[in-house]
């Protein structure tokens, strides 16, 4: 009996243990990814709880609902360019593990202005603008240091991990939060995401990258931001992919202001209803994250991420038909699944793509303008959305989104190029691009 429990131990052990190649294995990247798993979970919180602070407890229109979203995407606008010049100057993780800590404090702002009964939608527009220009920094820090622990032929896999490691954080996620916003209240719940940041970032300060910068006497910021927009802008492939993420970004703002609202207003959804829809979200992320790579390998990661356009607006399209009962309900949560999907298909291969193609040196800057690039159409995206679904109704604003991605997909497989990306590109010869500043020695990651 001894020997056959010791030997189903040791299956079991088989089955759980890692390819001898995965990512995993490698101690740096698995600090990274254990911190973004952290940190989804407390994001959850957040996804659920802000907007739902918003519409239920502050009593938000639509219009209110996308103005409050347009606040997180001016400092993109605004800040996104010069973020990127002094990126390429400094050492990123620090900056990724600040910025975490930063968001903590602002996430945790909200519950204490509702403690003090000085919670207001103008509050929110605040808190809404510095999580904005957070991730205009940190996350551009973040998606740099990625390049930092992993090689470039294994970009694809390592954003499908990524992808994998938030999808567990919504499966489990938004059930959680459902319940505890229901227990304690919106605000309240956004504790919880500001713990967890906390850990995320203890997390990264223990992930070993060797960045060795010196500053440059000639150095000039203008010079170097209009280095790092005349390559984005003489890389066709980056042109290309800036365009059609542009457009995908207005559609997804437009439809992701007014999705809560037709939750609980047409559909008739509770908050824990919401929450527990929002499990479809991770179903769908677990499935994208798997077969990803698999997808991106076989079709290439252009078609890829061109497939992930298409299967967001059928997503939206479906919500934007469902009617008010048990069939709304159940369209709700396959929109999720269908979205979430489609959104692992177009960030995998589309970060994939812009960080291949681009030089070491000016990492920081292309991953700011693009940034600011397929951002700027998020914010008029996000204030159509509202307007569409206080005049037209809140389904006729995720059928424009529905209708308007299905177009892109098709406009973008025919002309814009992308669909011919069949492998990742190779990085362009710094030399062409990079002046004084390409003396800077390249990271070297143990």
């Amino acid at each position: 009996m001894l020997k056959r429990l010791c030997g189903l131990w040791r299956q079991r052990q088989r089955w759980l243990a890692l390819p001898p190649h995965d990512l995993l294995r490698d101690a740096a990247y698995r600090r990274l990814w254990t911190s973004i798993l952290i940190s989804s979970f407390g994001g959850q919180v957040t996804m659920l709880a802000l907007p739902l602070t918003a519409a239920v407890l502050l009593h938000a229109t639509p219009t209110q609902m996308g103005l409050l979203t347009a606040m997180e995407i001016v400092p993109f606008v605004l800040f996104s360019l010069p973020a990127g010049v002094w990126l390429d100057r400094v050492r990123k993780l620090p900056v990724y593990a600040i910025g975490e800590c930063l968001l903590a404090v602002v996430v945790a702002s909200v519950t204490f202005a509702w403690w003090l009964d000085r919670l207001t939608m103008a509050w929110l527009y605040i808190v809404g603008f510095v999580i904005g220009t957070v991730y205009t920094v940190a996350g551009s820090a973040a998606q740099i240091v990625l390049t930092q622990v992993v090689t470039r032929d294994r970009l694809v896999e390592a954003h499908a991990k990524n992808a994998l490691a938030t999808s567990g954080a919504e499966v489990a996620g938004p059930g959680v939060a459902g319940a505890l916003i229901k227990l304690v209240g919106a605000p309240l719940a956004l504790l919880a995401d500001a713990v967890l940041l906390v850990v995320s970032a203890l997390i990264l300060r223990g992930i070993e990258i060797k960045e060795d910068r010196r500053s440059l006497q000639d150095a000039d910021f203008w010079r170097d931001l209009k280095t790092g927009v005349r390559f984005v802008l003489g890389t066709p492939l980056l042109v290309s992919l800036a365009i059609a993420m542009g457009l995908w970004q207005m559609c997804h703002h437009a439809a992701i202001v007014v999705q809560i609202l037709v939750a609980t207003r047409t559909l008739g959804l509770s908050e824990q209803q919401v929450g527990l829809s929002y499990v479809g979200m991770g179903f769908g992320t677990i499935v994208a994250s798997v077969l990803g790579n698999r997808i991106s390998r076989r079709l290439g990661p252009g078609p890829s991420l061109l497939i992930g356009f298409a299967v967001c607006g059928a997503g939206w399209l479906l919500l934007a038909v469902a009617p008010a009962n048990r069939w709304g309900v159940a369209a709700f949560a396959t929109m999720l699944v269908l979205f979430s999907a489609g959104a692992v298909l177009v960030f995998i291969n589309f970060l994939a793509m812009r960080q291949a193609v681009t030089p070491e040196p000016l990492l920081g800057r292309m991953t700011s303008a693009m940034r600011w690039l397929t951002l700027m159409p998020a914010g008029p995206g996000a204030l159509l959305g509202g307007v569409l679904g206080e005049r037209l109704g809140l389904q006729a604003a995720m059928g424009f989104a529905g209708v308007t991605a299905l177009l892109l997909a098709l406009t973008a497989w025919r002309y814009s190029g992308i669909a011919t990306v069949t492998v990742l590109p190779t990085p362009e010869p710094a030399d062409d691009w990079v002046g004084a500043e390409a003396s800077v020695p390249p990271a070297s990651v143990r």
